[in-house]
């Protein structure tokens, strides 16, 4: 089978307009799954394609990742040969990072501005984002999107010099923002506010009034409908799973980028995490979001090692490590809990490489 007659055999499931909510996730683009294993305890960085760098650059940025004990990159922004060479020169993995239903794709824009969400008060995503410019998402319900973030996967996937795909903006948008945002944005969520709560556009209204005879817009209080609820959590897991049979067939690796627990990621924004079919997973535990200390994370840790059998990586923001000491910590917490290891976002100063190592040495040969 090749690619292109495999990715529209993953299309047959929506190949009638929706898929069948009704037939259980798991059986859903199974046939293609590759069952891959990951080393278990490893070290990550999310880095964006620095085009303007020079390769001198980007070659030592790279092999001071790799000196400093980092065994894998997800690197943002598509394609790009120069930076997957140096990256695979330096013996670290290149996972490609894909923005999945965030998409501001001029292409999308330009041939389907019905792909966008709709707020509860009629809002696109298509010209009028919430929050952010950049915030701009397409319905995981609609087959076109499906096949479109498809073909996306498989030319990441495909490509040589790349161990996996790693998969960020897999979900809804944020009906509830971290409450540390909360002031930025001069907003109160305590409950949710119809401006921020999607999907109500026609392709996801007829979806859902076809599987249960309901107008989404006539429900009195989405927030707690728990079928209107789990129609939008079983849609971005429908997705996955077509991605990772996607990325599967390629025998590489999925894994994602997700929001610290399952339990807020339904809450925030309608991600049912721990039911795809991943080979690892990195939540973001960034902790200053939630107005939580440090070892909120190691908590978050462990509820998560409770809830998925697949490796769970601490996603940690490095702006808000300022103390090394606390850094330190945090790192000897997640392997405690049982973490598999962390992936960083954002600038590492000396005193920080020194503490990372210190702190992961005990754990690199588990």
């Amino acid at each position: 089978m090749n690619r292109r007659q495999f990715l529209a055999a993953g299309a047959s499931v929506a190949s009638s307009g929706l898929w069948d909510p009704m037939k259980p996730i798991h059986e859903l683009a199974s046939a293609q799954t590759v069952k891959l294993k990951v080393q278990k305890n490893r070290y990550w960085a999310w880095v964006g394609i620095d085009k303007n760098a020079t390769t001198a650059a980007l070659k030592e940025k790279y092999a001071k990742y790799h000196r400093h004990g980092i065994q894998a990159i997800f690197l943002e922004g598509g394609i790009d040969e120069r930076e997957f060479d140096i990256i695979r020169e330096t013996g670290m993995e290149l996972h490609s990072w894909m923005w999945t239903t965030n998409r501001g794709d001029s292409w999308i824009r330009e041939h389907h501005p019905d792909w966008y969400q709709v707020s509860r008060t009629g809002k696109s995503c298509f010209d009028k984002p919430p929050y952010v410019d950049y915030y701009r998402w397409v319905s995981p319900v609609i087959p076109g999107v499906q096949n479109y973030l498809k073909e996306r996967a498989d030319e990441l996937a495909a490509h040589p010099a790349t161990s996996g795909v790693h998969l960020d903006y897999v979900r809804y948008p944020d009906v509830i923002l971290p409450k540390a945002l909360w002031k930025k944005y001069n907003l109160d969520q305590t409950e949710e506010l119809p401006d921020y709560d999607f999907c109500y556009s026609d392709h996801t209204r007829k979806a859902f009034k076809d599987f249960c005879g309901r107008d989404p817009m006539e429900i009195a209080d989405p927030a707690h409908d728990q079928q209107w609820l789990h129609f939008r959590y079983d849609s971005v897991t429908h997705l996955v799973k077509q991605l990772s049979a996607v990325v599967h067939h390629h025998k590489k690796l999925i894994t994602a980028a997700v929001f610290p627990t399952p339990r807020l990621a339904r809450k925030i924004c309608r991600q049912d995490w721990d039911k795809w079919p991943l080979d690892g997973v990195c939540p973001m535990t960034y902790n200053s979001f939630y107005n939580e200390p440090v070892d909120w994370i190691g908590d978050c840790v462990l509820e998560n090692i409770h809830a998925v059998t697949f490796p769970v990586y601490a996603g940690l923001y490095m702006p808000d490590m300022g103390n090394i000491a606390d850094f330190k910590h945090t790192l000897e917490l997640v392997h405690h809990k049982g973490g598999r290891g962390v992936s960083l976002f954002g600038g590492v100063s000396d005193a920080h490489w020194e503490a990372f190592e210190e702190a992961t040495a005990p754990f690199r040969a588990s």
